[in-house]
């Protein structure tokens, strides 16, 4: 193969491989709300408290990412159980998703564009 082909097929296989690992980082709307009905899912909203206040998905944890002792809370959680994160739109909770995985949680994914696609889709807000 020559030099001229083997950068763009490298290029293409790296970036296949990265988009097809990060598609199991992530549950939609309708995966979640299946997990969460099916029970044993522990659901963390790291959005700020004031995000909070305006509308939260039933069940879920508060715990603020941008708390300085967001890891020490995050270490409570039970690592026998999956956990799922949102934010605001998905941002924030890919970063929490990757320090829980540091934290040595397994089956850590969080909800794809955020509590915005939850409402989205018409999914319910408690208050």
């Amino acid at each position: 193969m020559r030099t001229s082909t083997l950068l763009p097929t490298i290029f293409f296989t790296l970036l296949v491989t990265a988009c097809t690992a990060q598609s199991g980082n992530v549950v939609d709307t309708r995966t979640l709300q299946a997990e969460l009905a099916k029970g044993g899912i522990q659901l963390v909203d790291v959005r700020t408290p004031q995000e909070w206040s305006t509308g939260r998905i039933e069940g879920a944890q508060h715990i603020d990412w941008f708390r300085d002792d967001f890891k020490t809370e995050a270490a409570k959680l039970d690592k026998t159980k999956p956990v799922r994160l949102y934010c605001a739109s998905g941002g924030r909770s890919e970063e929490a998703r990757a320090v829980l995985r540091e934290l040595g949680f397994k089956d850590v994914k969080d909800l794809d564009g955020g509590i915005q696609a939850w409402r989205k889709a018409g999914a319910p807000i408690t208050r």
